[in-house]
């Protein structure tokens, strides 16, 4: 199994969120780490969230599994059910199909690093954003809720 070189991978940012719902990720960076290994199945990123960063808007996917691994630092999964504490080592997962809105949020000074993997099969998803005004599908890309 080839060792991916995390340096050399690009880091991503920037949203194609629609505004003004981008500014809330405007502290995420990612490296795409499974596409840069050359898989087609699933999508991993090395994700890190800055002080006040959020992972995304809360939302949820018709057609998508996610799971979060925490490598460092600290986040709060902010979903329907309540907010709960994320540490290094903790995983959470989200079942596609289920429609609890949830995102990440880094409310402490210091970074926060995760793995968040997901299945890569868009055609078949949309994705639901419940506190905003905002779809997703990879026909529309991101629109007002339909």
């Amino acid at each position: 199994m080839p060792k991916v070189d995390i340096a050399a991978l690009p880091v991503n940012t920037g949203s194609g969120y629609l505004p003004p719902y981008r500014d809330a990720v405007a502290g995420r960076s990612w490296r795409a780490v499974a596409a840069a290994g050359g898989l087609t199945q699933f999508g991993a990123n090395l994700v890190t969230l800055a002080p006040g960063g959020w992972s995304s808007q809360r939302h949820w996917h018709t057609a998508e599994d996610e799971m979060v691994v925490m490598l460092s630092g600290v986040a709060v999964l902010v979903e329907d059910g309540g907010e709960t504490l994320l540490h290094a080592g903790d995983i959470a997962t989200f079942k596609a199909g289920e429609p609890n809105g949830h995102h990440l949020q880094n409310r402490s000074p210091a970074p926060a690093v995760f793995v968040a993997i997901g299945t890569d099969f868009p055609a078949a998803d949309q994705c639901h954003y419940p506190d905003i005004d905002m779809f997703w599908s990879e026909s529309t890309g991101f629109t007002a809720k339909p």
